[in-house]
C-alpha cells in the first residue's frame, strides 16, 4: 500500500503542473482536476479501442506459440532460460502489471491533485518559521524537478514505441503493436528499461532470421543514443539533471527495494536528495 500511495503522489506531482495551467487560466480547481483526468481517459480509452483488437489477438498467438518459441530459442541457446530462471522475470512484470491496483492509485491520485496545494502549504508549515521561506523555495523546485521527469517521459516512451512498430511492421516481426506497448512501458524504467526491452523484442526478432535480430540489436542501439541525446535534451531538458553514476545507483537501489516501481521512482527521487543535499547539507558542512 505504502508503494500504491508513492506511485499516485509522483502521478499528481506530474500531472499538477497541467492542473495549476487550467486553474491560472479561470478553472476552479476541481474543474480543473475534472478536465485532466476525463481528457487522459479520453486518450486512454481511445487506444485502447484501436489497441486492444490487434493485442488480444496477437496476444493470443504468442501465448499459442510461445512453448515452440521458447522451445526453439532455448534449444539453441541455452542461457536464454537461464537467465529467465535467475532473474525472475515474468513474477516482476506480473507483480508490476497487477490490474487490481489500477483504481486504488487512480483514486489516490486524484485525491492529491484535488488537495495538493493545501498538501504542499502543509508540508511547508513544518519547517520553522524562520527557514519557511528557503524552505518553499527549494520544495517548489523539488516538485518541478519531479513533474517534470514524470510528465516528460510519458511522450519520450510514445516516440519510441511508435519507432519500434514501424521497425518491426518493416522487418515482418511477429507481434508488432503488442512488442511496442511493451517498449513504451518498460522504456519508462531509466537505464536498464530500453535495454531490456531491447532484449525482448531482440529474441523474438530471432524466431524471424538472426540476421533480422542483429539488425534489431543494432536498432535499439541507435534507438537508446537518438533518446539520450535529443529526445531527453529536448523534452525535459534540464529539469532533472542527475549525475549518470547516480542514476545507475539509483536505479539499481530502487530495483532492488521495490522492484520496477522502485526502478521508475528512482530518478524523481535521486534529483530530489541531490538537490537537498546541494541546498542544505553542503552549505551546513562547508560553514562548518
Amino acid at each position: 500500500m505504502l508503494v500504491l500511495i508513492a506511485v499516485a503522489a509522483f502521478l499528481a506531482i506530474g500531472l499538477e503542473p497541467a492542473v495549476s495551467w487550467l486553474v491560472r487560466h479561470g478553472f476552479p480547481r476541481w474543474a480543473a482536476v475534472a478536465t485532466v483526468f476525463v481528457l487522459a481517459f479520453a486518450v486512454l480509452a481511445g487506444f485502447l479501442a484501436a489497441a486492444i483488437p490487434p493485442m488480444v489477438t496477437q496476444g493470443g498467438a504468442l501465448v499459442h506459440n510461445a512453448p515452440d518459441y521458447l522451445g526453439h530459442l532455448e534449444q539453441n541457446y541455452p542461457v536464454l532460460g537461464e537467465l529467465s530462471t535467475r532473474f525472475h522475470l515474468q513474477d516482476e512484470l506480473r507483480r508490476a502489471l497487477d490490474a487490481g491496483n489500477m483504481p486504488i492509485v487512480v483514486v489516490l491520485t486524484a485525491y492529491f491533485l484535488a488537495d495538493f496545494a493545501h498538501i504542499r502549504s502543509s508540508i511547508y508549515r513544518l519547517a520553522p518559521n524562520s527557514r519557511r521561506p528557503r524552505t518553499i523555495l527549494i520544495g517548489d523546485e523539488t516538485f518541478a524537478k519531479v513533474g517534470g521527469y514524470v510528465l516528460g517521459n510519458l511522450p519520450i516512451s510514445l516516440i519510441t514505441a511508435v519507432l519500434t512498430f514501424v521497425w518491426l511492421v518493416a522487418f515482418d516481426v511477429p507481434y508488432p503493436l503488442l512488442l511496442a506497448v511493451l517498449v513504451a512501458v518498460l522504456d519508462l524504467i531509466p537505464v536498464v528499461g530500453s535495454t531490456l526491452a531491447g532484449v525482448v523484442v531482440a529474441l523474438v526478432a530471432l524466431t524471424v532470421s538472426l540476421p533480422v535480430s542483429l539488425a534489431t540489436i543494432v536498432f535499439f542501439i541507435a534507438l537508446r543514443l537518438f533518446e539520450d541525446y535529443l529526445l531527453v535534451p529536448r523534452i525535459i531538458g534540464r529539469t532533472v539533471k542527475v549525475p549518470p553514476m547516480v542514476t545507475v545507483v539509483a536505479v539499481l537501489i530502487g530495483g532492488a527495494l521495490l522492484g520496477i516501481v522502485g526502478a521508475l521512482l528512482a530518478i524523481p527521487v535521486a534529483a530530489a536528495v541531490l538537490l537537498l543535499a546541494r541546498e542544505t547539507v553542503f552549505p551546513q558542512l562547508d560553514r562548518g
